[in-house]
Protein backbone atom coordinates (compact mmCIF):
# COMPACT_ATOMS: atom_id res chain seq x y z
CA UNK A 1 0.00 0.00 0.00
CA UNK A 2 1.48 3.43 -1.11
CA UNK A 3 1.79 6.40 1.01
CA UNK A 4 -1.63 8.62 0.40
CA UNK A 5 -0.90 12.21 0.66
CA UNK A 6 -4.19 14.76 0.73
CA UNK A 7 -2.74 18.44 0.64
CA UNK A 8 -5.58 21.20 1.48
CA UNK A 9 -5.18 25.01 0.07
CA UNK A 10 -5.95 27.50 -1.19
CA UNK A 11 -2.95 27.04 -4.04
CA UNK A 12 -3.50 23.52 -5.40
CA UNK A 13 -1.36 24.75 -8.41
CA UNK A 14 1.64 24.78 -5.91
CA UNK A 15 1.87 21.28 -6.10
CA UNK A 16 3.61 18.95 -6.89
CA UNK A 17 5.98 21.51 -7.41
CA UNK A 18 9.31 20.48 -6.08
CA UNK A 19 8.01 17.25 -5.06
CA UNK A 20 8.23 16.43 -8.79
CA UNK A 21 11.47 16.07 -9.14
CA UNK A 22 14.37 13.80 -7.88
CA UNK A 23 13.54 11.35 -5.01
CA UNK A 24 9.97 12.08 -4.56
CA UNK A 25 9.38 12.74 -8.64
CA UNK A 26 10.66 9.36 -8.96
CA UNK A 27 8.88 7.42 -6.45
CA UNK A 28 5.45 9.52 -6.95
CA UNK A 29 5.94 8.17 -10.81
CA UNK A 30 6.69 4.84 -9.18
CA UNK A 31 3.36 4.55 -7.62
CA UNK A 32 5.31 4.26 -3.81
CA UNK A 33 3.23 7.21 -3.04
CA UNK A 34 0.24 9.41 -4.26
CA UNK A 35 -0.77 13.22 -3.94
CA UNK A 36 -4.27 14.62 -3.98
CA UNK A 37 -5.08 18.19 -3.78
CA UNK A 38 -8.21 19.64 -2.52
CA UNK A 39 -9.23 23.39 -2.76
CA UNK A 40 -10.55 24.51 0.04
CA UNK A 41 -12.46 27.39 -1.86
CA UNK A 42 -14.36 24.85 -3.47
CA UNK A 43 -16.08 24.10 -0.25
CA UNK A 44 -17.01 27.99 -0.05
CA UNK A 45 -20.90 28.77 -0.34
CA UNK A 46 -21.57 32.36 -1.35
CA UNK A 47 -21.37 33.61 -4.48
CA UNK A 48 -17.93 35.35 -3.75
CA UNK A 49 -16.53 31.81 -2.58
CA UNK A 50 -15.47 33.38 0.60
CA UNK A 51 -12.87 31.47 3.18
CA UNK A 52 -11.91 33.85 5.51
CA UNK A 53 -13.55 36.37 7.61
CA UNK A 54 -12.63 39.01 10.19
CA UNK A 55 -10.81 38.23 13.68
CA UNK A 56 -13.69 37.71 16.79
CA UNK A 57 -12.46 40.65 19.37
CA UNK A 58 -11.32 42.52 16.50
CA UNK A 59 -7.27 43.43 15.09
CA UNK A 60 -5.60 43.15 11.75
CA UNK A 61 -5.76 40.20 8.87
CA UNK A 62 -8.19 37.85 8.52
CA UNK A 63 -8.92 34.05 10.01
CA UNK A 64 -10.05 31.13 7.85
CA UNK A 65 -13.66 30.22 8.38
CA UNK A 66 -14.43 26.77 10.39
CA UNK A 67 -17.50 26.01 8.46
CA UNK A 68 -15.38 26.11 5.20
CA UNK A 69 -12.48 24.06 6.46
CA UNK A 70 -14.31 21.06 7.98
CA UNK A 71 -16.29 20.55 5.20
CA UNK A 72 -13.09 20.88 2.80
CA UNK A 73 -11.27 18.03 5.11
CA UNK A 74 -14.48 15.99 5.51
CA UNK A 75 -14.75 15.74 1.79
CA UNK A 76 -11.47 14.01 2.43
CA UNK A 77 -12.75 11.29 4.71
CA UNK A 78 -13.37 7.59 3.97
CA UNK A 79 -14.36 4.61 6.12
CA UNK A 80 -11.36 3.25 7.63
CA UNK A 81 -9.28 6.03 6.65
CA UNK A 82 -6.56 6.34 9.46
CA UNK A 83 -4.75 9.01 8.46
CA UNK A 84 -3.35 11.80 11.13
CA UNK A 85 -4.93 15.13 10.12
CA UNK A 86 -2.15 17.63 10.12
CA UNK A 87 -2.22 21.40 9.95
CA UNK A 88 1.06 23.12 9.43
CA UNK A 89 0.97 26.04 12.00
CA UNK A 90 3.98 27.79 13.80
CA UNK A 91 3.03 27.20 16.87
CA UNK A 92 2.78 23.98 16.68
CA UNK A 93 4.90 20.36 17.63
CA UNK A 94 8.12 21.16 16.36
CA UNK A 95 8.85 18.44 12.89
CA UNK A 96 11.69 16.23 13.93
CA UNK A 97 13.30 13.22 12.34
CA UNK A 98 11.13 10.86 14.60
CA UNK A 99 7.85 12.44 13.65
CA UNK A 100 8.90 12.11 10.67
CA UNK A 101 9.84 8.47 10.48
CA UNK A 102 6.74 7.53 12.47
CA UNK A 103 4.30 9.04 9.64
CA UNK A 104 5.96 7.19 6.77
CA UNK A 105 5.36 4.19 8.58
CA UNK A 106 1.62 4.63 8.04
CA UNK A 107 -0.98 4.65 5.23
CA UNK A 108 -0.59 8.55 4.90
CA UNK A 109 -0.97 11.83 6.02
CA UNK A 110 -4.06 14.95 5.06
CA UNK A 111 -1.97 18.03 5.06
CA UNK A 112 -4.09 21.56 5.69
CA UNK A 113 -2.49 24.26 4.84
CA UNK A 114 -3.17 27.52 6.59
CA UNK A 115 -3.27 31.22 5.44
CA UNK A 116 -4.23 34.78 6.42
CA UNK A 117 -3.57 35.31 10.11
CA UNK A 118 -4.74 31.49 10.99
CA UNK A 119 -7.05 28.98 11.30
CA UNK A 120 -10.50 29.68 13.36
CA UNK A 121 -9.78 27.62 17.11
CA UNK A 122 -13.01 25.72 16.33
CA UNK A 123 -12.36 23.66 13.52
CA UNK A 124 -8.70 22.08 15.00
CA UNK A 125 -10.96 21.64 18.10
CA UNK A 126 -13.72 19.28 16.24
CA UNK A 127 -11.96 17.32 13.21
CA UNK A 128 -8.70 16.42 15.95
CA UNK A 129 -6.09 18.49 14.06
CA UNK A 130 -2.26 18.13 15.01
CA UNK A 131 -0.25 21.50 14.51
CA UNK A 132 3.03 20.96 13.43
CA UNK A 133 5.97 23.78 12.78
CA UNK A 134 8.69 22.93 10.59
CA UNK A 135 10.71 25.76 12.41
CA UNK A 136 10.35 28.97 14.05
CA UNK A 137 9.35 31.85 11.31
CA UNK A 138 6.55 32.29 9.91
CA UNK A 139 5.75 31.98 5.76
CA UNK A 140 2.72 33.26 4.41
CA UNK A 141 1.32 30.20 4.06
CA UNK A 142 1.42 26.30 5.33
CA UNK A 143 2.12 25.21 1.41
CA UNK A 144 6.06 25.40 1.88
CA UNK A 145 5.69 23.30 5.02
CA UNK A 146 3.56 20.81 3.63
CA UNK A 147 6.13 20.37 0.67
CA UNK A 148 9.10 19.68 3.34
CA UNK A 149 7.30 17.80 5.85
CA UNK A 150 6.66 15.43 2.58
CA UNK A 151 9.64 15.24 1.01
CA UNK A 152 11.05 14.22 4.42
CA UNK A 153 8.13 11.51 4.76
CA UNK A 154 9.19 9.97 0.93
CA UNK A 155 12.96 9.62 1.25
CA UNK A 156 12.15 7.08 4.14
CA UNK A 157 9.52 5.37 2.11
CA UNK A 158 10.36 1.55 1.31
CA UNK A 159 12.28 1.64 -2.30
CA UNK A 160 12.78 5.16 -2.11
CA UNK A 161 16.41 5.68 -1.65
CA UNK A 162 18.83 3.27 -3.20
CA UNK A 163 20.70 2.90 -0.02
CA UNK A 164 19.45 2.44 2.99
CA UNK A 165 22.46 2.94 4.95
CA UNK A 166 22.58 6.39 3.50
CA UNK A 167 19.58 7.39 5.32
CA UNK A 168 20.74 6.23 8.87
CA UNK A 169 23.72 7.71 9.05
CA UNK A 170 22.74 11.40 8.45
CA UNK A 171 21.62 14.02 10.58
CA UNK A 172 19.46 13.63 13.76
CA UNK A 173 18.96 10.04 12.95
CA UNK A 174 21.49 8.89 15.54
CA UNK A 175 21.01 12.00 17.94
CA UNK A 176 24.14 14.05 16.71
CA UNK A 177 24.77 16.01 13.28
CA UNK A 178 26.50 14.60 10.40
CA UNK A 179 29.85 14.12 10.46
CA UNK A 180 31.94 16.06 7.75
CA UNK A 181 32.02 14.21 4.13
CA UNK A 182 34.48 14.05 1.83
CA UNK A 183 35.29 12.76 -1.59
CA UNK A 184 37.76 13.17 -4.85
CA UNK A 185 39.98 14.70 -5.67
CA UNK A 186 42.53 13.93 -2.94
CA UNK A 187 43.47 17.94 -3.20
CA UNK A 188 41.56 20.56 -3.60
CA UNK A 189 43.01 24.01 -2.70
CA UNK A 190 45.74 22.64 -0.91
CA UNK A 191 43.51 20.78 1.82
CA UNK A 192 43.96 17.04 1.65
CA UNK A 193 41.24 14.34 2.78
CA UNK A 194 41.60 12.86 6.29
CA UNK A 195 44.29 10.11 6.48
CA UNK A 196 42.34 7.88 8.35
CA UNK A 197 39.28 7.90 5.47
CA UNK A 198 42.05 6.73 2.98
CA UNK A 199 43.29 3.77 5.24
CA UNK A 200 41.68 1.35 4.98
CA UNK A 201 40.63 0.57 8.74
CA UNK A 202 36.66 0.45 8.92
CA UNK A 203 37.00 0.66 12.80
CA UNK A 204 39.06 3.96 12.77
CA UNK A 205 36.98 5.48 10.03
CA UNK A 206 33.75 4.91 12.53
CA UNK A 207 35.27 6.01 15.25
CA UNK A 208 36.66 9.09 13.58
CA UNK A 209 33.12 9.87 12.10
CA UNK A 210 31.55 9.24 15.51
CA UNK A 211 34.05 11.65 17.33
CA UNK A 212 33.58 14.41 14.60
CA UNK A 213 29.30 13.88 14.99
CA UNK A 214 29.96 14.39 18.40
CA UNK A 215 32.11 17.56 17.94
CA UNK A 216 30.45 19.34 15.72
CA UNK A 217 26.91 18.90 17.41
CA UNK A 218 28.51 20.10 20.92
CA UNK A 219 29.91 23.18 18.88
CA UNK A 220 26.40 24.21 16.70
CA UNK A 221 23.91 22.28 18.80
CA UNK A 222 24.23 22.34 22.38
CA UNK A 223 20.88 21.51 23.20
CA UNK A 224 20.73 18.69 21.08
CA UNK A 225 24.34 17.51 22.59
CA UNK A 226 22.62 17.63 26.03
CA UNK A 227 20.09 15.54 25.14
CA UNK A 228 22.75 12.88 23.62
CA UNK A 229 25.12 12.86 26.89
CA UNK A 230 21.79 12.27 28.50
CA UNK A 231 21.25 9.20 26.99
CA UNK A 232 17.94 10.54 24.97
CA UNK A 233 18.19 10.46 21.65
CA UNK A 234 16.41 12.11 19.15
CA UNK A 235 16.64 10.30 16.91
CA UNK A 236 15.42 7.20 18.23
CA UNK A 237 13.23 7.85 20.97
CA UNK A 238 11.57 10.92 20.54
CA UNK A 239 7.83 11.08 19.34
Amino acid sequence: MSFAATVLTLYPEMFPGPLAASLSGRALEKGIWSLERVQIRDFAHDRHRSVDDTPAGGGAGMVLRPDVLAEAIDSTASEGDARPRILLSPRGRPMTQAFVRDLAKGPGAVLICGRFEGVDERVIEARGLTEVSIGDYILSGGELGAMVLLDAVVRLLPGVMGNQESGEAESFETGLLEHPQYTRPQHFEGRGIPEVLTSGDHGRVAAWRRAEAERITRKRRPDLYALYEAGHRPGKGES
